[in-house]
């Protein structure tokens, strides 16, 4: 097997990165504004609009921590001005602190230490400054593919998602596999009626037990609102597309695991401690899932889509790979890649497999995605637990 390169930026803790941000983090709502005038002052600086960071205690309190801590820690980013109010819940120091681990350029700027928003803003806005030149120095080298961790996604689906788009992601998650690189697979509430085929392609029983634990737990969430989230379809857009049941949707976002073992399943914004296929669990909203994948060290996102959407993210190129050719014409502003020709007879599962992959090794030296120039920075935590 040919070893693939592509151009990326080594980190500090030896990790490849494919783009060269320069994050401003806010850590609490309150800060979100403040952070996105600092972007539009500093060319090079991107961030996120959010509303978390204050009154979230116990696995609920971990769990964004571990979200914002894994969008500084990526490998995308080069630098980051953490900026907090400073009487928040999630400190902003405390986020700093565990992004300095990774070896990272990282300073904090508190709203309230520096005299209100308009002194937060000059001296965050300063700080970005000299990261984003200091950032701009930094060259490309050539860099493998067993050191790329894609993650895989899918969004409004219809008939053709399992035909198509998902069965040709699922080509591509197996050459990264076999390039030595990582696949994540997400949304546990679209897998519930499929997770007896990922129990049987675990490496180990550990791991089988632990698909079946995922999914009762997402399926006991559902039912302590009353919904028996197994026998209906709770997204109008896939009844539309021609879907029935969310096990329907589930067998056809199964393809996008491909063929090979199931290494480990791992917690929401976890970083994979093995390579392989990898499950995350996480909720099927896009956004969150999306924001998942890249706390936990994703570079680049496989979104198919027989819907459309513009979602993207902040800090991580996402491939959008349409399900049909129609969708792909209509929505050309948003959709990089047309799976349809599956569909229409014209491309296998295969070859457009190897055409996404060799569009990753494109995105991944430099070449931007749709939802990257409409600078579609989207994010958002899943909350597992009440606000107090």
């Amino acid at each position: 097997m040919p070893e693939l390169k592509f151009w990326g930026y080594r980190r500090p803790d030896g990790r490849v990165g494919v783009r060269n941000h320069v994050l401003i983090l806010p850590t609490i709502t309150c800060a979100t504004q403040a952070a996105r005038q600092i972007t539009e002052l500093v060319h090079g600086t991107v961030s996120f609009i959010h509303q978390h960071g204050c009154a979230q205690v116990g696995v609920d309190y971990e769990q964004t921590f571990r979200t914002y801590a894994g969008m500084g820690t990526n490998p995308n980013v080069y630098g980051v001005v953490v900026l907090g109010l400073g009487c928040e819940t999630h400190q902003a120091r405390s986020v700093a602190g565990e992004i300095a681990k990774s070896g990272k350029p990282v300073e904090v700027v508190s709203i309230q230490d520096h005299g209100g928003t308009l002194g937060a803003i000059a001296q965050g806005a300063k700080i970005a400054a000299k990261m984003v030149q200091d950032a701009s120095a930094q060259m490309r080298e050539q860099c493998d593919f067993s050191e790329l961790i894609i993650g895989t996604e899918c969004g409004g689906s219809d008939a053709c998602s399992g035909l198509s788009a998902n069965p040709a992601v699922g080509e591509v998650s197996d050459l990264i596999v076999d390039h030595g690189g990582t696949a994540i697979l997400a949304e546990t509430t679209e897998l519930i009626g499929a997770e007896h085929l990922l129990a049987n392609r675990a490496v180990d029983e550990k791991v089988a037990k632990r698909v079946y634990e995922v999914i009762q737990a997402m399926e006991n969430r559902a039912f302590m609102m009353g919904v028996d989230i197994r026998t209906g379809n709770p997204s109008p857009g896939n009844i539309k597309g021609g879907l029935s049941t969310l096990e329907e949707k589930s067998l056809g976002a199964a393809n996008k695991a491909g063929s090979r073992p199931l290494q480990e399943l791992i917690d929401y914004a976890q970083a994979p401690s093995r390579k392989g296929l990898v499950w995350m669990d996480t909720p099927g909203h896009d956004i969150e899932q999306l924001t998942g994948m890249v706390a936990g060290g994703a570079q680049l996102v496989l979104f198919t889509s027989g819907r459309g959407t513009p979602t993207g993210s902040p800090i991580a190129p996402v491939i959008k790979i349409s399900t049909n050719t129609p969708m792909f014409e209509r929505m050309g502003d948003n959709m990089d890649i047309d799976a349809g020709t599956i569909i229409d007879g014209i491309e296998s599962i295969g070859q457009v497999g190897q055409r996404i992959f060799e569009e990753i090794g494109r995105v991944c030296s430099g070449k931007l995605t749709k939802a990257e120039i409409l600078k579609q920075h989207d994010f958002g935590i899943w909350r597992i637990g009440p606000t107090f």
